[in-house]
């Protein structure tokens, strides 16, 4: 498996539908609520009639970080919500979540270490639990 340095990843042994609702269950428990949820399967289908493996891209929010980051720097609306994908590959389902501590690091602010630190903490244990 290809490694990436921006995102946490996993392979689970659920199904992809199950492993979809289990994430959002665990991001509920962390604190963060879906926002968006893309079917990129559905939409690539849609709009160029292809077919793609199951995909779907959860947009996921926890308020108060959303609003320390915001208070931060106002601009940090361009790295929010924090995706969260799960995703089929050849059989077999892979759950992902940025890692807000690199994304954050491109704007070079300090007040935003800890919030994305403790975001980062955070979507880890949902992955972790999926």
């Amino acid at each position: 498996m290809k490694k990436n340095m921006y995102g946490y990843k996993k392979e689970t042994s659920l199904a992809f539908s199950q492993a979809v609702e289990k994430v959002k269950e665990e991001l509920s428990r962390e604190g963060f609520g879906v926002l968006t949820e893309i079917d990129v399967k559905a939409t690539l289908k849609k709009k160029l009639d292809v077919d793609y493996e199951d995909y779907v891209i959860l947009g996921a929010c926890n308020p108060p970080f959303a609003y320390k980051a915001l208070q931060a720097e106002k601009d940090i609306g361009l790295f929010l919500p924090c995706n969260v994908i799960i995703y089929a590959d050849n059989g077999k389902t892979f759950v992902s979540a940025i890692l807000p501590t690199k994304a954050m690091a491109l704007v070079h602010n300090p007040q935003l270490v800890k919030i994305a630190q403790e975001a980062e903490q955070k979507l880890k244990q949902v992955i972790d639990r999926v």
